[in-house]
């Protein structure tokens, strides 16, 4: 039998320090784009698959992340031999991004762009995207970046940037139904980050793999070991305030969710708090 506090307790411990990871819409190294959410279960199986849409500025591209939660989750992607909860499924074919960029920004020339096969057209006017509450950045006079285009274009096309189910169920029991589809909700971002133990040991393993440059810098074993554990406190420190403030059992949005998930009794889900999903929410997104 589901409980609620199996789901809630999985959610708080979904950081597995290494690549499994809580949804992070205010990501540094993307911009937010869109999200969603989606609710699968059975009487013994529960699963929440939440949805990214960001621009990268490293990758140059605009992405589909897909984050899976749940008891029965199959076929995860694996990284550096360590399993993880995430992968991507990109709604624009590659060859069809690069024909609508240049430089990575939008190019002048460009008309259309096609989203999963169907072709959008492509907006170089400054007024439709502020009639939209897109304030353009114009690193260059005129210029219109990836993040602002697919910030407009999700406004208009947004069936077209959300999973399909074959992406959603990827690493779902086929048997699982969905129960309940957030385009809205009320998020924190959380996280732990991992602390290095600064033993002797490690302390003294990693002084020698970079002794020479620490050396050069005037740095000794003491000073290092000094400095990991001063870093150690900070990030400890840190991390209890991300989980008496953050962690998804700690407000309704997901207390709620996981009632929903437990019962499959979809008014369990009453929100109070404002949703606060909308890109111009996450303001520190892609800002690394």
């Amino acid at each position: 039998m589901l409980t609620a506090q199996q789901i809630l307790y999985a959610l708080d411990h979904s950081n597995d320090n290494y690549y499994c990871s809580f949804l992070s819409l205010g990501h540094g190294y993307s911009y937010l784009i869109d999200a969603r959410l989606n609710l699968f279960r059975t009487d013994t199986q529960w699963a929440i698959v939440a949805e990214r849409l960001g621009y990268t500025p490293r990758g140059g591209y605009i992405e589909l992340e897909l984050f899976y939660y749940g008891n029965c989750l199959l076929n995860l992607e694996e990284y550096n031999k360590h399993k993880t909860n995430s992968y991507s499924a990109d709604p624009i074919e590659w060859k069809d991004y690069q024909a609508a960029t240049e430089d990575e920004l939008l190019n002048p020339a460009a008309e259309t762009i096609t989203v999963r096969g169907t072709q959008v057209k492509l907006t170089h006017d400054k007024a439709a995207y502020e009639q939209a509450g897109i304030e353009l950045v114009e690193y260059e006079p005129g210029c219109i970046t990836m993040d602002e285009v697919g910030r407009l274009l999700v406004r208009d096309h947004a069936a077209l940037f959300r999973a399909t189910d074959q992406e959603l169920y990827k690493s779902l029991p086929a048997d699982l139904q969905k129960i309940l589809v957030l385009d809205e909700w009320h998020h924190r971002d959380f996280y732990q980050s991992r602390v290095v133990e600064a033993t002797g040991p490690t302390v003294e393993e990693i002084y020698e793999t970079s002794q020479q440059s620490l050396e050069a810098s005037g740095i000794s074993l003491t000073d290092l070991a000094a400095a990991m554990q001063a870093q150690n406190e900070r990030t400890t420190h840190q991390n209890q305030e991300e989980w008496e403030n953050d962690r998804p059992s700690s407000y309704e949005t997901w207390q709620q969710l996981a009632q929903v998930l437990a019962t499959g009794d979809t008014s369990h889900y009453r929100p109070t708090l404002a949703p606060n999903t909308h890109w111009r929410n996450w303001p520190e997104s892609g800002s690394l």
